[in-house]
């Protein structure tokens, strides 16, 4: 589990396919803090420390997370946002992040509003997802809430801090994200539809 407060950015230094498989090597201020078997948010993908160095790590991507995010088009020197999972008894200053992405969205719009900024993105909405005004979405592993909300797009605010320390400064429109919808809201959808 994870809040969406991303903790780095890490970049990627080596890929290195084997099989179906993507063998990731990111550079991280994390890294000597971490342990083989531990699991780290990429960009809101849930991954699973392989090796350790004192400035390095190394995740592998399966093809399934390669298919259902963003993470098959990452490229020498990408960035991307890093958190550890929580921990027991900390404050959850996000919301409660899975790390298992529900699909991809595209960036549509982005606007500069005097010091902060407001990304607009699409998704395909008949894969059941659904975000509400007020309500909570990760997008590449941020904990953000929607400030507008229509059927198959959101826009989210970003304030200075979320932009400089995360990969936001990096999207432009047509950027695919990862998108990771409200667990609650997910839930209770399904109850709507009469799923359980």
């Amino acid at each position: 589990m994870f809040t969406g407060i991303i903790e780095d950015i890490g970049e990627i230094s080596q890929l290195k396919e084997e099989g179906d498989n993507l063998h990731i090597t990111v550079r991280s201020q994390l890294a000597p803090e971490l342990k083989v078997d531990q699991s780290v948010s990429h960009n809101g993908v849930c991954l699973t420390v392989v090796e350790v160095d004192s400035e390095f790590y190394v995740v592998t991507a399966i093809s399934e997370t390669l298919d259902k995010s963003n993470l098959g088009g990452l490229e020498l020197g990408s960035q991307v946002n890093l958190e550890r999972a929580m921990k027991l008894g900390d404050r959850l200053d996000g919301h409660i992040v899975q790390g298992h992405v529900d699909q991809t969205g595209r960036c549509i719009k982005v606007v500069e509003n005097d010091g902060s900024w407001v990304y607009t993105f699409e998704y395909d909405s008949h894969a059941g997802n659904v975000t509400i005004e007020k309500g909570s979405i990760t997008v590449n592993g941020v904990s953000l809430t929607v400030v507008d909300s229509k059927p198959n797009e959101f826009s989210v605010a970003i304030i200075p801090f979320t932009y400089e320390h995360t990969n936001f400064n990096q999207l432009r429109k047509g950027d695919v994200v990862n998108l990771e919808f409200d667990v609650v809201g997910k839930y209770l959808k399904r109850l709507s539809q009469g799923y359980f």
